[in-house]
């Protein structure tokens, strides 16, 4: 990710996010996967946060926009996004194609810091090209770690972003696909009081857990969910779903997930994994 802080208008005492994660849309519109149109999922996702945020600052797509990396999934993300009429960041998961993302999106919306009221949003790669599972790496470690030197030294609050969990979830099999050096991620964080909050997206479910002063927090998918607390793939019936964040200007970071009501979507719940 770019290195250069990134800074948007903000007037007021709370920074208002939205976390739109895992959307997985196909090269072409109304693709399924597993059985769940994603386009059609992601729509009502989509509908449900302007019914519900009236204002939004910025929005946060954490990784597997494109279940594929095709450019198609990513020319209609921008259509999509634009439509809630706010400011919008992407970083990439394991299904994307970090290239086409940029070519499609442009360097500043793979900012890899945002600086927004007095907050600062880093925005770290997660990305292991041709994995599955997560890496951070030296560079994007260190990045991290100057980045929230920089912030603290002038009095910022900071919020971290990834794709893949940093913390094992309690699924057998998506616990081995986390950050593998999460240890030094967390290094970093302890070291940095001003971190308030961590938010991920790739393991389609809610997770909440608080490390200390430190708000740890998944997001589900905008399609299909995936089963908590399970050894091997499972499939949730759960309705997909975005969070909401609200960063005050003392530090305090409110956060709840939102789920569609009243819409069906089809899923094949007997699935044992997909690619």
């Amino acid at each position: 990710m770019s290195g250069r802080a990134r800074e948007l208008e903000h007037s007021g005492d709370v920074v208002r996010l939205v976390q739109i994660t895992d959307t997985h849309l196909q090269g072409e519109a109304n693709g399924k996967l597993l059985g769940m149109d994603t386009d059609r999922s992601l729509q009502a996702v989509l509908d449900l946060v302007r019914s519900e945020q009236p204002v939004i600052d910025l929005v946060l797509g954490t990784g597997d926009l494109s279940n594929h990396g095709e450019r198609g999934a990513y020319e209609r993300l921008l259509e999509y996004f634009a439509g809630l009429g706010s400011r919008h960041v992407w970083l990439p998961g394991n299904h994307d194609d970090r290239s086409v993302m940029l070519e499609v999106a442009g360097e500043k919306r793979l900012a890899g810091e945002i600086r927004l009221g007095g907050w600062q949003i880093m925005l770290l790669d997660s990305q292991l090209p041709g994995q599955v599972g997560g890496h951070l790496g030296n560079e994007e470690l260190a990045r991290l770690e100057s980045g929230l030197a920089a912030g603290r030294a002038e009095g910022l609050h900071s919020l971290i972003c990834l794709h893949h969990q940093p913390v094992p979830i309690g699924c057998t099999w998506l616990d081995q696909q986390k950050v593998d050096d999460a240890a030094d991620f967390f290094r970093i964080v302890d070291a940095s009081p001003a971190v308030k909050a961590v938010i991920w997206g790739h393991v389609h479910q809610q997770y909440e857990r608080q490390r200390g002063a430190v708000r740890l927090m998944s997001t589900p998918s905008t399609c299909i969910q995936f089963r908590p607390g399970q050894r091997n793939f499972s499939l949730d019936d759960c309705a997909p779903g975005y969070r909401w964040l609200e960063l005050h200007a003392d530090g305090r970071v409110l956060s709840e997930v939102s789920r569609v009501r009243d819409v069906t979507f089809a899923v094949d719940l007997g699935s044992n994994g997909y690619l």
